[in-house]
């Protein structure tokens, strides 16, 4: 008799897929939006009674109701699509710089001490390059210190890059202490409020259009830097495997120095940007969690620097819905944001059905 074990097919499998059509994956991607949207639906009523439909939208008008509102949407999109933007080359490396933060707020210092020491001294084309300049270089240099210990000792740059952004978030403290305005404060104040020396001017009329123009130059440049250089295919080559890199002559070390100067350096700019042309003023809530949330964007966009954008806006809209959602209808942040939450949570659980193949038993094949 024979002794042979049948194995029973499981109910479900899962597979990596090899390749997926871009259709499909807009399908898929919509589908979570949907489901999202219905069990948010539900989330509401179960703990608030209010309609749905309405509070959709709120969030809508929360965005878009205004032409202010709407020039603060984009100028919010542009800060984390920048930011976005400087971690794409670094993560295509497998470089995990979790350091974003920090980053931004050691370029959103310099600018601001820029700003007060020499904003209403210094003619305009002068200041503007240099803050740009500063904001740049201090960003690289925050972003070299991982970089070289990665290269040369093989550190943990998740680690190393997340415990600088608290040595930036206690400089930031530092120099807010500094520059008490007024003394006894704890806060810097608006800079320069009544000269505007150091604020990004206006253009056709708009306060937030040089945002607009400074990030979408990035955009593209960053787009045709990963994609069509020689030093974007060092990265990607890189980022596949070290010992390929080493094998086609790239020099690794060099790579990943020059990669995180880059990527630092644009956080550097982000925070030139939030000071010079947002806020007006420097403190420890100046990042505001953008750094975090520029890895949800810059991971759901598979680097693709356009693609960062449409989820960089769409960020930025559930963002400003849910503050429209807690002021309409008297709720707490909290229950605004769980809104988000869900949402978010279907579209970054849907990656998963884009990267894997469900697969479930075939009871035909089975019985015969």
């Amino acid at each position: 008799m024979s002794n042979i074990k049948v194995v029973k097919e499981p109910l479900i499998r899962f597979t990596k897929r090899t390749d997926i059509s871009r259709t499909k994956t807009i399908l898929i991607r919509a589908a979570a939006v949907v489901l999202s949207l219905i069990v948010a639906a539900i989330v509401i009523v179960c703990v608030t009674g209010l309609n749905p439909l309405e509070v959709y939208v709120s969030m809508f008008e929360g965005a878009f109701s205004s032409t202010r509102r709407i020039w603060i949407t984009f100028r919010d999109t542009m800060v984390l699509l920048c930011i976005a933007i400087a971690l794409a080359p670094a993560f295509k490396m497998k470089f995990w710089n979790i350091g974003a933060e920090g980053q931004m707020l050691v370029g959103g210092i310099v600018t601001a001490g820029i700003m007060i020491y020499f904003g209403n001294s210094l003619p305009m084309p002068v200041l503007m390059p240099l803050m740009l300049i500063s904001s740049l270089v201090v960003g690289a240099l925050w972003g070299l210190l991982p970089a070289v210990f990665k290269a040369y000792w093989n550190t943990n740059e998740t680690l190393f890059t997340l415990m600088m952004n608290y040595v930036a978030i206690q400089l930031t403290s530092f120099f807010v202490a500094q520059w008490e305005n007024p003394f006894g404060s704890n806060t810097v104040g608006i800079i320069n409020a009544n000269t505007q020396g150091g604020w990004f001017p206006a253009i056709f009329g708009q306060t937030y259009v040089l945002n607009v123009i400074i990030v979408v130059l990035i955009m593209i440049g960053m787009y045709i830097y990963l994609g069509n250089t020689k030093q974007g295919y060092e990265v990607a080559v890189v980022g596949e495997s070290e010992n390929t890199a080493r094998y086609a002559g790239i020099n690794v070390k060099w790579v990943v120095i020059r990669t995180m100067l880059i990527s630092g350096a644009l956080c550097g700019l982000a925070g030139f940007i939030g000071v010079a042309g947002v806020d007006h003023t420097i403190s420890t809530g100046t990042a505001g969690g953008r750094g975090f949330t520029a890895i949800i964007v810059a991971w759901m966009s598979k680097f693709n620097t356009y693609t960062m954008f449409i989820v960089s806006f769409f960020l930025v809209f559930l963002d400003q819905g849910a503050k429209e959602i807690a002021s309409s209808f008297n709720l707490n942040e909290y229950a605004s944001e769980v809104v988000t939450g869900i949402i978010l949570f279907f579209l970054l659980g849907c990656e998963f059905f884009i990267n894997y193949k469900v697969i479930l038993r075939n009871k035909s094949k089975e019985e015969a």
